[in-house]
């Protein structure tokens, strides 16, 4: 029989490598993209609140998305070593092995995409995993060659909108494009805010984020301030295509007047300070918005 000593220390080392696979799925920024997912699928028109195909969906989308980070950290180990904020993860720390990565991403990603097409349907697995490939293999090693990747990179950030959507209607209809061009858009003010107080750790690792090659500039200030702009006139669509009412329009109109004072603040003050404030202001704006959007919902 195994003494208390090594019923201890085998729970300590049980909850070290779930610790890990936490840290490998980067399990809050997964939450993120599943909870916009979940969101988004129960916008679709028809669809009401079931909590078993909630659970069935955020499941699948935890798979899926933690497959794809698996891989990203997996591909990045040597980089990730190199810098402050991700120095510590599991596969850059030496705790996991590339190849524990990879078969942890190659079973949780097909297990995720099965998932979504024997409960939701086909469309929704196969843009599943071509998401899934997208970010994994053509955003990723993308970010050491240009700063086109952040463009790159935004579709499979906005994606799980879609995904959602069609996951509940079956289809690749208006509201699914409007919620995907939601996410889409906000994902550069957020996305450049992040790379801005991030830099020198990215330099450092040879990644190009920034619209400038000279890193932050008051060109990267404008195109945020732009994008957030572009962000009013799309918030609007959702009432517009009667997917959701008057009250989450003024909602979403609020908090995107409330990006691009944060991103003209910016470009005023060009400081960390103040993209810190556009980054903080980005992770409040979404689950606001969705959750508006989802109270609101336009029950036809």
């Amino acid at each position: 029989m195994m003494s208390t000593t090594e019923n201890i220390s085998t729970s300590f080392k049980v909850a070290a490598k779930v610790k890990d696979y936490f840290q490998l799925i980067k399990f809050t920024l997964s939450f993120t993209v599943v909870f916009s997912c979940v969101i988004c699928y129960l916008l679709a028109p028809e669809i009401t609140y079931n909590l078993k195909m909630v659970v069935l969906l955020f499941v699948a989308g935890m798979l899926v998305t933690g497959s794809a980070n698996a891989i990203n950290q997996a591909v990045e180990k040597d980089t990730d070593a190199m810098m402050k904020r991700t120095g510590k993860r599991p596969v850059a720390d030496g705790r996991m092995s590339q190849q524990e990565a990879y078969t942890f991403a190659l079973v949780a990603g097909v297990v995720g995409v099965l998932l979504m097409w024997q409960f939701f349907n086909l469309t929704s697995a196969l843009l599943s995993a071509f998401s899934l490939f997208l970010y994994a293999y053509i955003y990723t090693p993308l970010k050491k060659v240009n700063s086109i990747a952040v463009l790159v990179g935004a579709f499979p950030g906005a994606l799980p909108c879609l995904i959602g959507w069609v996951a509940g209607t079956g289809e690749f209809s208006v509201g699914g494009w409007i919620l995907f061009g939601m996410q889409f858009l906000w994902q550069f003010p957020h996305f450049w805010a992040i790379a801005w107080v991030a830099h020198n750790d990215y330099s450092k690792a040879g990644f190009k984020l920034l619209p400038s090659d000279k890193g932050p500039t008051k060109f990267t200030a404008l195109q945020s301030v732009v994008y957030a702009l572009i962000m009013i006139p799309v918030g609007i669509l959702p009432y517009y295509f009667n997917i959701s009412g008057s009250l989450s329009l003024w909602i979403v109109l609020i908090c995107n007047l409330c990006m691009v004072a944060q991103c003209i603040r910016l470009y005023i003050e060009m400081d960390v300070k103040a993209a810190r404030r556009v980054m903080f202001s980005s992770y409040i704006y979404l689950p606001i918005v969705l959750l508006a959007l989802l109270l609101d919902k336009v029950n036809s």
